[in-house]
């Protein structure tokens, strides 16, 4: 391998630089293959798995629903330790490469092994291949920039969380129709084969389009234990605690966003899911009738849906004309985004309180909601990533995505302890009805209002891979 002439340096141009396009097609095939995986995962588990002599052994819900958060979170939590391997050792790109590949055979494992075991290796190897690779991906799409192209960091940002939706909604819809089409066609033994085989093909495809641009991205070297005195110099603690106040408030939005696949699907067993007039239903075939009502959990990839209608809307014009009459800084999109994000729970507390007084909403209700929540998604996740990367020092890029991932997991954590604490041993519930629901607007409004004078007050550097800048 050439190592020593790979590119060390951004491209000096104020275009977009070469191998974005790889980066995208890498994004996009990853997420499918993750989001994938994740989708018909508890489907799998309760109904399909089978034991050493190939009978049909599936696990109850309980354990079903154990591994899979168990799952998830090893998921988020090895970011941290993606980001030391790549900064102290391996550099970006040998990471995600040999971690890339680590991931490929976990998805292979469940398609020849369709035990618990087969399954196991696949979770573990899943979890620590994604979780390794994800602060070294999201950083190394900054890493390609330099000062004369600075500008386009925060639209490339944009179009990488579009990658992302886009895999994820194709893969939430195509997925559990192949696994359904695989049980169909070869039986339950077959189950996931087809399905999971997809995943494992569209990983290799994303491992294959980064490889093949190794030769257009910026490679910045592994820091060594300097990252670590850079890391524990008064700067790098400095930028941290700055990062770290910001990411506190952060968390709450995820404490919000994450239930709509939780608390949302359960609401939306509630309602009415015809969101076809009942005209234009009768007027279908009897056959296609179904096509009128949605699934409770179908709603979820209603959210990837708007990210793809709603980042260009954002980005072309949403943003430009705000920015003529107020100037819209990273820190302001976020805090505007924690106020946008407590609307989509007024919607819900609305709705819960239609169902308690005995009526059936409508689930174009909570489309409403989803609406409301990608905005705040795309005003605080998407400008969180962005700002993130540009106040990270040169050497300390993929450990502050990691320290960010980690505030998805804090926000969880405190979701799942709210759910603890409103169901005591005996008595009813503290928090009933559409009083859940206004307990976390008023939370959200709350982080939303002591942010405004934290970001008034935060004073940073902007660091580019040739360049620093303050301000």
């Amino acid at each position: 391998m050439r190592h020593n002439s790979y590119r060390s340096t951004p491209v000096d141009t104020d275009r977009m630089p070469p191998g974005i396009g790889n980066i995208l097609v890498n994004e996009a095939a990853e997420r499918f293959a993750f989001y994938g995986f994740r989708a018909i995962l508890v489907v799998y588990m309760t109904r399909y798995l089978l034991d050493r002599s190939g009978a049909v052994a599936p696990m109850n819900e309980e354990s079903a629903k154990a591994w899979s958060h168990w799952f998830l979170s090893a998921t988020y939590a090895l970011p941290v330790v993606g980001a030391l391997l790549s900064d102290i050792w391996l550099g970006k790109y040998r990471t995600i490469i040999g971690f890339s590949l680590l991931y490929c055979l976990g998805l292979f494992a469940v398609v020849v092994d369709r035990t618990q075991m087969g399954l196991l290796a696949a979770l573990g190897l899943v979890a620590v291949g994604s979780g390794i690779i994800k602060p070294c991906v999201s950083a190394n799409v900054g890493d390609q920039f330099g000062s004369s192209n600075r500008h386009l960091l925060a639209p490339i940002y944009n179009w990488f969380y579009f990658a992302i939706n886009l895999g994820a909604f194709v893969s939430m819809l195509l997925t559990p129709w192949l696994l359904d089409w695989g049980v169909r066609r070869y039986g339950i033994p077959g189950a996931g084969r087809l399905a999971f085989g997809v995943c494992a093909a569209l990983m290799v495809v994303a491992t294959a389009a980064f490889w093949m641009g190794r030769w257009k991205f910026v490679h910045v070297p592994a820091g060594g234990w300097s990252f670590v005195r850079d890391t524990l110099s008064k700067e790098g603690l400095w930028v941290l605690a700055k990062l770290s106040v910001v990411y506190l408030f952060v968390f709450p939005f995820w404490a919000l966003f994450d239930q709509t696949t939780a608390a949302w699907v359960l609401q939306a067993e509630k309602m009415n899911l015809q969101w076809l007039p009942d005209g234009l239903v009768q007027r279908l075939p009897g056959s296609m009738q179904s096509w009128g009502t949605v699934l409770p959990a179908q709603l979820t990839s209603v959210n990837s849906i708007l990210i793809l209608l709603m980042i260009p809307l954002f980005n072309y014009l949403i943003y430009p004309a705000v920015n003529r009459v107020w100037r819209l800084t990273p820190l302001r999109k976020i805090g505007a985004g924690l106020f946008v994000a407590a609307g989509s729970f007024v919607i819900c507390a609305f709705v819960e309180k239609q169902i308690g007084a005995g009526a059936q909403p409508n689930v174009w209700w909570q489309v409403l909601a989803y609406v409301i929540i990608t905005a705040a998604e795309i005003l605080v996740s998407i400008t969180a990533l962005e700002f993130s990367y540009a106040q990270a020092p040169k050497r300390m890029k993929s450990f502050v995505m990691a320290i960010f991932l980690l505030s998805i997991s804090l926000g969880n954590a405190f979701a799942a302890a709210v759910n603890e604490w409103i169901r005591p041993a005996d008595g009813p519930p503290r928090l009933q009805g559409a009083a859940y629901y206004w307990f976390f607007v008023w939370f959200m409004l709350v982080t939303a209002v002591l942010f405004v004078p934290v970001a008034m007050a935060y004073r940073g550097k902007t660091y580019t891979q040739d360049e620093m800048n303050t301000g």
